[in-house]
């Protein structure tokens, strides 16, 4: 089968590599249609690494993926052959402290796909995953929805952990894929205020979609939000990775407000202004992808209370993965999510 393979820093190969097969009761056997590219995956792309997490080359990343299932292991039960399914990157064994706490997302053994010594990822023609992190979907779902419906679910599992009161007035800070798909599912509740912040203009005209209080440059965010909001964010969705908002998130937070922080900084270590978020005694929450929020976010999609096609920018096909990636990492020509289809 054909995969494009990183073989080094900014380097893809397309190469003919064999097929997965299904080994144990549970593994379903997927044709991958669509990938979307994640910018966890830019980081592998860029530097080889996030934090400990370092690739050993040849790897095969990828994680927001979509497929139709070719065969199923004697024991699967989920999913059957030619069934339209969203996929979870990550296995979780079921069976440690953090899964029998309803913690799936922080087990003790957890495999995630397009990860560093633990599996490659979907961008090739097939892989092999485990039925419990297959999600059928309606065939009125497109492929890319479906790819969509990953980050959609961390912003489904941020949004749920702050516990939004009615009326919290809301900070967004990076207007990507994930900063949007907060903004979508935030649209569902009954939040107040709205403020988007971002570096490219571009990303600032899409969120205007979404008609935020007031979006604009992180330059700008404290004087602008501080007019219009005296007592404060109760909320601040950190999304972007850039160590240098976290200031600003607890100088807008009001007393006892929360800072959801979402985004990968591609730095080990950040700096907080302690005293500031002492005083104010804010709570930090930090977000590791997503625990049981996967379906909550089809049924979204499926029932249409979110509308997320356009974040779909660009495509290309399996070939031009190095283009699409450069593209990515550039954050060039308006992207916001760019496809890569397997068909």
């Amino acid at each position: 089968m054909k995969a494009a393979v990183l073989i080094g820093i900014r380097n893809f190969e397309i190469q003919e590599i064999p097929e997965p097969k299904i080994v144990n009761d549970n593994d379903v056997l997927i044709r991958i249609k669509m990938v979307g590219v994640c910018g966890s995956d830019i980081h592998y792309y860029t530097t080889g690494r996030i934090g400990s997490q370092i690739v050993k080359y040849p790897f095969i990343v990828g994680h927001e993926a979509a497929g139709v299932v070719e065969q199923v292991g004697s024991k699967v039960t989920r999913v059957k052959p030619g069934q339209k399914i969203a996929i979870d990157p990550a296995i979780s064994c079921g069976k440690c402290d953090q899964c029998l706490a309803g913690r799936e997302n922080t087990c003790r053994e957890l495999v995630f796909m397009g990860n560093p010594k633990e599996r490659n990822g979907a961008l090739c023609e097939y892989i092999v995953h485990n039925e419990n992190s297959c999600y059928p979907v309606s065939e009125s779902i497109t492929f890319e929805q479906a790819v969509m419906s990953e980050p959609l679910a961390i912003a489904v599992y941020a949004v749920d952990g702050t516990r939004n009161k009615a009326g919290s007035n809301i900070g967004i800070f990076g207007a990507g894929p994930i900063g949007m798909s907060v903004f979508h599912v935030l649209r569902t509740t009954d939040a107040g205020n709205i403020y988007v912040t971002d570096k490219i203009k571009e990303r600032l005209d899409f969120a205007q979609q979404l008609n935020p209080a007031w979006s604009g440059n992180p330059a700008d965010a404290v004087m602008e939000i501080k007019n219009r909001e005296a007592e404060g964010l109760d909320v601040v969705y950190e999304c972007s990775g850039d160590p240098d908002v976290f200031d600003q998130a607890a100088e807008l937070l009001k007393p006892g407000g929360i800072l959801s922080i979402i985004g990968i900084p591609e730095v080990d270590r950040i700096s907080l202004p302690v005293h500031e978020m002492r005083r104010k005694e804010i709570t930090i929450i930090n977000v590791r992808r997503q625990s049981g929020s996967t379906q909550k976010a089809i049924d979204l999609l499926e029932g249409n209370r979110v509308s997320i096609d356009s974040m779909a920018s660009h495509h290309y096909q399996l070939e031009d993965t190095q283009a699409a990636f450069d593209l990515v990492a550039g954050y060039r020509d308006g992207v916001m999510k760019a496809m890569i289809s397997l068909d």
